[in-house]
């Protein structure tokens, strides 16, 4: 008690609340450092004093009384006024600290109000959008020790907490601190995950207890100071190992790398520089990693009790290590000669001057050799310098930058490789981009990316001021981020030079899921910068569009890393050694690509919403009609726009795409959905959306395209790498004519449906299913020809020990041979589950391989085993999907061999079909049934070697487009590519959506077309019916129309099934046929509808031009002749018929519509003035009937004559190549009627007559005019 009133005797307090904070402090002092201990410094830290090592309390030279004095001397010195005391302040123990603020803060003694709302004012400017720190009155007092892997902990004996320091010194450890401004981050808050807070001293701390200077040697035994060379001659020591040998070495810090952790050791490396010379220096002795902190880039320091050894991993080379004798003296001054052996030591600073002798923005003077050298080669190389343009930016070695940038290497992938440029930087970080990552904003436009290193102790916090060193800069490394990049390698160096003034980020930053697991991957292997950058944009995507309905938080990260790799090629591992010390620098940082075109990720809903919002805004009616679509009706231009396809392709590089970089995809493959929209594909799904997908694979025996048929696809996780969005538009108008396709008031209803068209050939697995993964041993079992059988064996077993659940079933292996298609069916009675009426199914028609058999787990697309096919018949099962077993329908396929499973059932009789019940007597000629239920799985099973009892696959033959036109069957299955698409409009119906039938226009490689017509009105809407695409449909009926055309119709059974996917974008049809017409005229070519001819216009037959009424076709001239028709509007038609020879006959060939310009040869300006001309008298028609020039009207009309003039002219007859149609008739039985034999004509020359029999000519219909 009498210390107590001594030391408040001695501070005289004025009032009464001055005296209980003085009670306080001086209790305080008491309780908290009064037992604590300090331990031995280490050699590298200055030595207590001797009384220090008798363990003592930390204040040994000090009783409480003088301890409490000091500190109270250090408060008042701190202090903006000194008339009275801090009252408004308290001492605070670290373990409150740690446990009671919560908060972020800042706390400074010597701030007055103003100095505190200018500090507040100045943080909020420096960061727009970030709260200043909040001040908290609170005083600090403890011991600065070393902790774990070169940490700096304030302890107060009962606790401690993790420090960070701007320019730390060793003279501070193990010595009472007191420490008046210091900002608090606690845990979780931004920038800081270590349990207890981080402590940032903004400012060094007070010593409150004197200590010796440092110096190397010990002043007080009066010894010599011990030898201290340069860095040249450690260079020539470092090539000679001596045993035993130790060395001081003085020098400047050339770099300083971060501390890693090698097989459970935590080491660091720097390296001192002069001129011409550098050596490294190994630090791994745990009491001295504190090191890390205390050397800076630039910094003149000198290290003794250095020894020579070898490092192994770095190719045998030398290196310098630290012993547990050396020390570390900052801010050195040598002030010897070269030749000379020992140095003078001279301090020159205080334990309190370290924090100000250290300029960060120009060179340090404190390291002043006296070596005989121009100035100019002082240590000119390292410039550190900033402005906010990044173009000022210098390089830190002049080698690296003196000469130009080498051009970029162009690889095959298109991307440019590039050499990085090794600069210094200092600026402030404005965004904290992804912390888990290393990834960072730098001055709001410089990317900063600091996962080639280990993570540092402190996360980087918005606001910090910070210097880099030797750290690589790049240009255009990656699109998703800023231009201009600084990337850090094991080389490069990092200090915070001011802390941050906010507590957390301006805005939500999305942080990289996983936190730290892609940097760890990338200390292992070698990965290019621009592929880091890409794996963390992705992962930072997928976090959204997967987690948490489809994969877990942690899952995203390692699924990025696998797709990164897939893409890109790997380097192997990293050489850390190499990196860190050898000249000239390599590392994965040096070299980096360029490309422009680079995979960008994009969600489902964000493709959907794009597709859905360019749909119609980009669409321009005019452009849907045909190049002469303004002599087009009024039908004729409702029909032509009723529907439309837009085809985006997911590469710029092959089409139109909705991006300028391409595009993939992750989802997973999913059976279409009750709520889809497309029932006959299936669906891609993620967290944003579902898409219905046409998906197509090779085929595993001929190696061909065919509609997917693997269910094993079901389930997986995917990639799609290549894929074209397609936009069908349907659109119900009413536009009188091609003047107002501008009004949207005729445009009665519309919608449109999206899809994805793909390969499955061009998707990565990036998750399988448990079906998957059993598919792929398999196929790799197959692959292995020599592998022994007893290893197949025991991988068949491990193969089906994994599949799957323990829940007892039962199956059955069916061959599917036929399938109907999709369509609302009256059920009947209906099943358990579903009420009876129209519903949606269809049915699949099976051979039945094998008998039932019972399993004590899910099988799933495991081996077909023996006992699955030892039968004696083989059966035939209808089986029957409806409701929600529709959904099976897109993998069913006919040819295909799948394991039928029903689970959580022994009874075999639930597989097996029902007859059908018939009269006594009667002989039934129909398969069993079998009704599919909901909860049943289909598995795609390899086709094994089935015994010949399960006999062949009874499969209707595929015919191509030329088969079924020379075929007689009435029930076909055809193959062809879709050349051309028309929907039909159904008026008949009062529904919004009349487009209920469509007309296709198949052909093959042989040229012939065939028209199919499909009835959609009582079926889902089947996707991928484009132009390019292959189709196969099954059970068409062929037909023979009026005209003796075959085309095919759709029943209510037949399946339409996309078997290869084309180019839609630019559709050219295979060349028609070459004919010659004279042949072609014969019987035996009648097949033939459409061709080519070549030959010459003998001359012209017939030629009309008329304007017409667009509404009821009647002549126009100022308004529609008609009298019960009131339109406006009104088309320019034109017909012509005319003589063509290709030197084996005579044909006549219709011409109409914008074929006749052509034909004539006129421009285009002729062609419009040759219209307004007509339009005054309506329409005009010629009979040129030869050379002859007869006309059946006016003779007088110019018009007419300048009309007969042009037909007759070499402009129109001329040489001409055509592709026609051939006109063919009917009789009422439905026979073609071929005019095979000749006709009697008679002819008059002068006063003769001549009768001949003429072979009647052969009747063309103009398709395609080339001139």
């Amino acid at each position: 008690m009498e210390s107590l009133q001594d030391f408040l005797d001695r501070f005289g307090p004025s009032s009464q609340a001055e005296t209980e904070w003085l009670r306080n402090i001086f209790t305080f002092i008491t309780e908290h450092l009064s037992a604590l201990k300090c331990g031995p410094a280490p050699p590298g830290s200055p030595a207590p004093p001797a009384a220090s090592g008798s363990g003592t309390g930390v204040c040994c030279c000090c009783s409480v009384l003088g301890l409490s004095v000091r500190v109270m001397q250090r408060i008042q010195e701190q202090m903006c006024v000194s008339h009275t005391l801090p009252v408004s302040y308290r001492l605070l123990s670290v373990s409150e600290l740690v446990s009671q603020q919560h908060l972020a803060c800042v706390s400074n003694l010597s701030w007055s109000t103003n100095q505190q709302r200018a500090w507040e004012k100045e943080a909020e400017l420096s960061l727009p959008g970030g709260g200043a720190l909040p001040r908290v009155k609170l005083l600090l007092i403890g011991c600065l020790r070393e902790g774990r892997g070169g940490d700096l902990r304030l302890t107060d004996g009962r606790d401690s907490v993790r420090c960070e320091c701007l320019s730390p010194s060793p003279l501070w450890l193990h010595r009472p601190v007191f420490l008046p401004h210091w900002n608090y981050i606690p845990q979780n808050a931004s920038g800081q995950d270590e349990a207890g807070g981080c402590l940032e001293l903004i400012g060094s701390p007070v010593l409150l207890c004197p200590g010796p200077e440092q110096g190397l040697a010990a002043a007080a035994e009066g010894a010599g100071p011990p030898p201290a060379v340069g860095v040249r001659e450690a260079a020539r020591l470092l090539g000679n190992r001596v045993r035993g040998q130790r060395l001081s070495v003085f020098g400047q810090v050339g770099s300083v790398c971060p501390l890693l952790v090698v097989m459970e050791t935590t080491f660091f490396c720097f390296t001192l520089t002069d001129q011409s010379e550098s050596v490294p220096v190994l630090v791994k002795d745990s009491r001295r990693l504190f090191w890390s902190q205390c050397v800076c880039v630039g910094q003149s320091v000198c290290v003794t009790e250095l020894r020579v050894c070898v490092l192994r991993g770095w190719r045998g080379n030398n290196i310098l290590s630290v012993t547990d004798r050396s020390e570390i003296h900052t801010n050195y001054t040598p002030t010897h000669t070269p030749t000379e052996i020992h140095t003078n030591y001279t301090p020159t600073h205080t334990p309190t001057e370290i924090h100000t002798n250290y300029t960060p923005t120009h060179t340090h003077t404190n390291y002043t050799p006296t070596h005989t050298h121009t100035p100019a080669e002082i240590h000119t190389n390292y410039t550190l310098t900033h402005t906010q343009d990044t173009s000022t930016l210098v390089t830190s070695w002049t080698e690296d930058s003196e000469g130009a940038e080498p051009e970029g290497d162009l690889l095959q992938s298109g991307a440019m490789m590039k050499q990085s440029k090794i600069i210094s930087y200092q600026g402030t970080v404005t965004e904290v981009v992804s912390e888990g990552a290393g990834l960072y904003v730098i001055d709001r436009k410089v990317g900063l990316c600091l996962a080639y290193q280990p993570p540092g102790r402190r996360k980087l916090r918005p606001g910090d001021r910070v210097e880099l060193h030797h750290v690589h800069f790049l240009s255009l490394a990656s699109p998703d981020f800023p231009p201009r990049m600084l990337c850090t390698c094991l080389r490069s160096s990092l200090r915070v030079t001011a802390f941050s003034r906010v507590g957390g980020s301006p805005g939500p930053s999305p942080r990289c899921p996983g936190d730290g697991v892609l940097p760890r991957l990338l200390l292992q292997r070698n990965v290019g910068v621009s592929e880091y950058l890409w794996a963390c944009h992705l992962s930072s995507q997928l976090t959204h569009s997967l987690v948490p309905t489809l994969l877990k938080d942690q899952c995203v990260c390692v699924l990025s890393w696998r797709l990164m790799e897939t893409l890109w090629r790997r380097r192997g591992q990293r050489d850390i050694y190499s990196e860190m010390l050898e000249e000239p620098h390599t590392c994965p940082l040096s070299q980096y690509s360029v490309d422009s075109a680079v995979l960008q990720y994009t969600t489902i809903s964000d493709v959907l919403q794009c597709l859905q919002a360019d749909c119609w805004s980009s669409l321009s009616l005019a452009s849907l009609l045909s190049p002469g679509g303004s002599s087009l009706t009024r039908s004729q231009i409702n029909s032509a726009l009723s529907w439309s396809c837009r085809t985006l392709s997911s590469d710029p590089r092959t089409g139109d795409s909705l991006r300028r970089r391409p595009l993939l995809l992750v989802g997973l493959l999913e059976l279409p959905s009750l709520t889809s929209e497309l029932k006959h594909c299936l669906q891609l799904r993620d967290a944003t959306g579902a898409v219905g997908c046409v998906a197509t694979e090779t085929s595993p025996d001929g190696g061909r395209q065919r509609s997917s048929f693997n269910t094993a696809w079901i389930g997986c996780l995917v990639c799609v790498l290549q894929f074209t969005m397609v936009t069908e538009r349907f659109l119900q108008s009413d536009f009188p004519s091609y003047q107002h396709l501008d009004q949207d008031k005729f445009i009665t209803h519309k919608h449109s449906r999206i899809y994805l068209q793909f390969s499955l050939d061009h998707v990565h697995i990036l998750s399988p299913s448990v079906a998957m993964v059993t598919h792929l041993r398999q196929k790799q079992e197959a692959e292995e020809e020599e592998e022994t059988a007893a290893r197949k064996r025991r991988r068949k077993d491990s193969a089906s020990s994994v599949t799957v659940t323990t829940r007892p079933c039962i199956s059955v292996v069916i061959r599917v041979e036929q399938k109907e298609g999709v369509a609302w069916r009256n059920m009947g009675v209906g099943t358990k589950e579903e009420e009876a009426g129209l519903r949606l199914s269809f049915s699949v028609r099976a051979a039945v391989i094998g008998p039932v058999v019972s399993w004590g787990r899910d099988p799933k697309n495991g081996p077909v085993t023996q006992r699955e096919t030892t039968t004696g018949t083989e059966d035939k099962v209808v089986l029957v999907f409806s409701g929600v077993s529709t959904r099976w329908f897109p993998v069913l396929q006919p040819g295909c061999l799948y394991r039928l499973t029903a689970t959580d059932t022994q009874d075999p009789s639930v597989l097996i079909g029902s007859g059908v019940s018939g009269r006594r007597g009667v002989e039934l000629h129909t398969d069993s049934t079998l009704q599919v239920r909901s909860d049943w799985k289909f598995h795609t099973l390899p086709r094994p070697l089935l015994p010949p009892t399960c006999g062949q696959d009874v499969l209707s033959p595929v015919l191509s487009v030329s088969e079924v036109l020379d075929c007689s069957s009435e029930l076909v299955c055809l193959q062809g590519d879709v050349l051309d698409r028309i929907s039909l409009r159904d008026t008949s119906t009062g529904s919004g959506d009349t487009h209920t039938g469509v007309r296709l226009t198949l052909c093959d490689k042989t040229g012939r077309s065939l028209q199919v017509y499909l009835d959609l009105s009582h079926t889902p809407y089947p996707p991928g019916l484009l132009p390019g695409n292959t189709l196969l449909l099954s059970s068409f009926q062929r037909r023979v129309s009026r005209t003796g055309s075959v085309y095919c119709s759709h029943l209510p059974v037949s399946c339409i099934t996309v078997t290869s996917l084309g180019d839609n974008s630019c559709v050219k049809p295979p060349p028609s046929p070459m004919m010659h017409l004279g042949q072609w005229a014969l019987n035996r070519e009648h097949r033939c509808i459409v061709g080519q001819v070549k030959g010459h216009v003998v001359c012209f037959l017939f030629l009309e031009l008329q304007w017409s009424c667009s509404l009821c076709g009647s002549l126009y001239t100022e308004c529609c002749s008609s009298s019960q028709c009131r339109s406006t509007s009104s088309v320019f038609e034109s017909k012509a018929k005319v003589v063509v020879d290709d030197g084996t006959g005579e044909a006549h060939v219709w011409v109409s519509g914008a074929l006749v310009r052509p034909l004539l040869g006129l421009a285009d300006s002729q062609w419009e003035g040759l219209q307004r001309v007509i339009r005054v008298k309506g329409h005009i028609r010629a009979y040129p009937r030869g050379r002859s020039l007869v006309c059946g009207s006016d003779s007088e009309d110019p018009v007419l004559h300048f009309l007969l003039c042009l037909c007759s002219s070499h402009v129109v007859c001329r040489p001409l190549s055509l592709t026609c149609r051939k006109q063919t008739n009917q009789t009422s039985e439905g026979k073609t009627l071929v005019h095979t034999h000749p006709e009697v004509r008679r002819f008059s020359r002068g006063d003769r007559d001549f009768v001949t029999r003429l072979t009647r000519p052969l009747q063309l219909t103009c398709l395609l005019l080339n001139t």
